[in-house]
């Protein structure tokens, strides 16, 4: 058996961020094993990637589709152990076999999960970006005490990781700079926004997402969110956290020194980079992307984001200048509206009027342990489901 820091519990298997480091691991048989999958309710996904990749263990967080996956296990005549159910989740995410916990559950499904594995210990690879913006303060403190590595494996995390002092010191940091695509509508004004449809806010110019992350990304909510990630991964305070519109998505975020340097890293818009560094780190594999052609990209473009037509960046700011729960209030109502567009009950422009007003109804609460948080979660979702039955009743 390998050692246990290469034996990895994938959370979120079946989701483009499990493909890709999947995508990652076959490419190192021999430095990497699965020792666990998991997946929301995608049993039919699920099964074939243990019939490929022949975990110990997978899970389903619906426990409704457990027999499911049992017999599809059995009749694949894999010696893969099913489980189900959330406690499932938190019991591979600590399993000592796993020494590296790649966090990819959409959604605030994946935090507790992912503040097991942080208080396990383990080598964290941070991609459910809704963990940290909920809980950042505990998952910090939990990785602290658990004597875990949390390695952000969002692109623009994973780039100001790389431009940070190796020592984890913040000197001489004057700002840490995001870039942002400015999705599928940069350019736009609110008025052109008001008829787009599910599939033209995913049809993301450069990434291939989904279908939640692709509209966070239109809305610029996928912006906000990350800049309440940064807060807590690095240590910043927000006004030294910026946001600037880069369309080629190259350069995928940089750190700016006060002695006149900026460090940046670029490279191909490919999560495989990200979670390549992430698996090996400190040391560098081949992720399976392609090098870059300076060349042939000829310029980098740079704006500052449009915050009138995409307020949604501004309303993280506000949620994590007030703190407390406001975060979760903020991640929860957005989750719910964006739901609802995807379905054709909310507009696009509704997404953004539908979180102003669940912050400015609900104050966030304490966000002291866990279960508070879940909590607020959960009100902010109701306010936001009654929010929108009132409005599609007008």
């Amino acid at each position: 058996m390998a050692r246990p820091l290469n034996t990895i519990a994938l959370l979120g298997a079946t989701g483009s961020i499990g493909s890709s480091t999947l995508d990652v691991v076959a490419r190192h048989p021999d430095r990497f094993r699965i020792g666990a999958l998991t997946a929301n309710g995608r049993v039919d996904a699920l099964l074939a990637l243990c019939a490929r990749f022949r975990p110990d263990t997978a899970v389903v967080a619906d426990p409704a589709a457990y027999p499911a996956l049992r017999d599809g296990l059995a009749d694949l005549g894999l010696s893969t152990r099913a489980l189900a159910g959330p406690a499932a989740l938190d019991e591979v995410a600590t399993d000592p076999v796993n020494g590296t916990v790649v966090a990819a559950i959409v959604g605030a499904a994946g935090m507790a999960s992912t503040l097991a594995a942080a208080r396990a210990g383990k080598r964290l690879l941070l991609a459910n970006k809704e963990s940290v913006v909920l809980a950042g303060d505990l998952l910090v403190r939990a990785a602290r005490e658990g004597g875990a590595t949390l390695l952000p494996v969002d692109s623009e995390h994973n780039a100001i990781f790389q431009c940070l002092p190796a020592d984890g010191s913040r000197q001489g940091v004057r700002r840490l700079l995001l870039t942002a695509s400015g999705g599928p509508f940069r350019g736009r004004d609110r008025a052109a926004l008001a008829a787009v449809t599910p599939d033209q806010a995913c049809a993301h110019p450069n990434w291939s997402m989904g279908r939640k992350i692709s509209v966070d990304s239109a809305t610029l909510m996928n912006k906000g969110l990350e800049v309440i990630e940064a807060r807590h991964l690095f240590g910043l305070p927000p006004e030294r956290i910026e946001v600037v519109v880069h369309p080629q998505s190259v350069i995928h975020s940089l750190v700016d020194y006060i002695d006149g340097s900026v460090l940046a890293q670029l490279g191909n818009p490919d999560m495989r980079t990200a979670l390549a560094h992430g698996l090996a780190w400190p040391e560098r594999i081949d992720s399976g992307v392609a090098p870059l052609d300076l060349a042939a990209l000829a310029r980098f473009d740079f704006e500052p984001p449009d915050l009138e037509t995409f307020p949604c960046l501004s309303l993280a700011y506000r949620a994590l200048e007030a703190g407390g729960g406001a975060p979760a209030v903020l991640n929860a109502a957005n989750e719910v509206a964006v739901s609802a567009f995807l379905q054709g009950k909310l507009g696009f422009l509704d997404i953004p009027d539908l979180v102003q007003a669940c912050l400015d109804a609900h104050p966030g609460g304490p966000a002291d342990s866990l279960e508070d948080l879940l909590e607020t979660d959960a009100a902010a979702r109701r306010l936001a489901g009654e929010m929108i039955a009132r409005m599609r009743r007008q």
